[in-house]
């Protein structure tokens, strides 16, 4: 069945009959949409520009680049860094950064990005700018905010959302003590001298620690909170999984569907692992011109686990979004 046979059919249903679609087992979750090409990737994020080419940047080699022109075929197209910038070594003893999260905002590209070692919070999340969003073409502005051992949040994993009334957050974290946002300076993009509070907006203080990635949204006046639970980066064995929260305040409470709050474990099944598709997470979202996509990267059960973009549109008629 077609992408957009799919999509016309789900938004033709009404909401009640939608309301059985929402996944109650592994079985249920979508498999991802066809891509092709060069897909091998880890933390995607995606932006459609002006003239219809896709940019999906991702972790490693300076944030790697892969462009489109139809959302199907993908080649590589370099790198957003091909020379680090020096203060990556306070954070980062290889230089690469991770999780970038690129946008279009005041007539330039931006990208925030985190530089941190695996299983360390002293970590950063930094900010380029790009004219044209290309290979070759940003500008390092440095750090925008950071964590070190002492911290009990991790500053990495940065997704900027900006508001209806215009003003900028940027939502950022993972394990410690959960998901965290600050206001944004739109003027330099990074945190705004007047409103200096972190926020907390989702963790799990019992069991284990492992919320990550969020990204935020605005959907028919509700704000929703997608976030990556459990493990990844183990190829087969990761347990990573996409949730949900809402909430009328886009600094939070978010609940799940089911009223539990995501400050305390709660969110609501968007992706789960499923036959060859495991641990779905890394996520972004992309409103594009046939609806919201819902982008991620998940390990390949029948390829070494290897990780692997992946794409689905999202419907909204029931009040959650259903990856389909």
């Amino acid at each position: 069945m077609s992408r957009t046979f799919r999509r016309r059919t789900l938004a033709a249903l009404p909401a009640a009959l939608l309301l059985a679609l929402v996944p109650g087992s592994a079985s249920a979750y979508p498999n991802p949409g066809t891509v092709t090409g060069d897909v091998v990737v880890h933390d995607p994020s995606m932006v459609r520009t002006a003239s219809g080419q896709y940019l999906l940047y991702s972790t490693g080699d300076g944030l790697q680049l892969r462009t489109s022109t139809d959302r199907t075929a993908f080649g590589r197209s370099g790198s957003a860094f091909t020379t680090p910038p020096v203060w990556w070594r306070n954070y980062s003893a290889d230089s690469d950064p991770w999780a970038p999260d690129i946008s279009f905002h005041g007539g330039k590209y931006l990208m925030y990005y985190a530089v941190s070692s695996f299983g360390s919070n002293t970590s950063a999340i930094g900010l380029a700018g790009s004219a044209t969003g290309q290979p070759g073409s940003w500008t390092d502005y440095g750090t925008v905010y950071t964590s070190t051992a002492s911290s009990d949040y991790n500053a990495i994993d940065p997704s900027l959302f900006v508001d209806d009334d215009g003003k900028w957050w940027l939502s950022f974290g993972s394990w410690w003590t959960g998901i965290k946002m600050i206001r944004i300076d739109p003027s330099t993009g990074k945190q705004d001298a007047g409103d200096t509070a972190r926020r907390s907006l989702a963790s799990r203080p019992t069991g284990t620690r492992a919320v990550e990635a969020p990204t935020v949204v605005k959907r028919n006046g509700s704000y929703y909170l997608f976030a990556s639970y459990d493990t990844c980066c183990a190829g087969t064995s990761s347990t990573y999984k996409v949730r949900v929260g809402r909430a009328t305040s886009v600094t939070g409470p978010y609940y799940d569907r089911d009223g539990v709050n995501m400050l305390n474990n709660g969110g609501t099944a968007v992706l789960e692992s499923h036959g060859r598709y495991i641990g779905p997470g890394g996520q972004s979202v992309l409103a594009d011109s046939d609806g919201d996509l819902l982008v991620y990267h998940y390990y390949d059960g029948q390829d070494g686990g290897t990780p692997k973009l992946g794409v689905n549109l999202l419907n909204w008629s029931s009040g959650w979004p259903v990856a389909y």
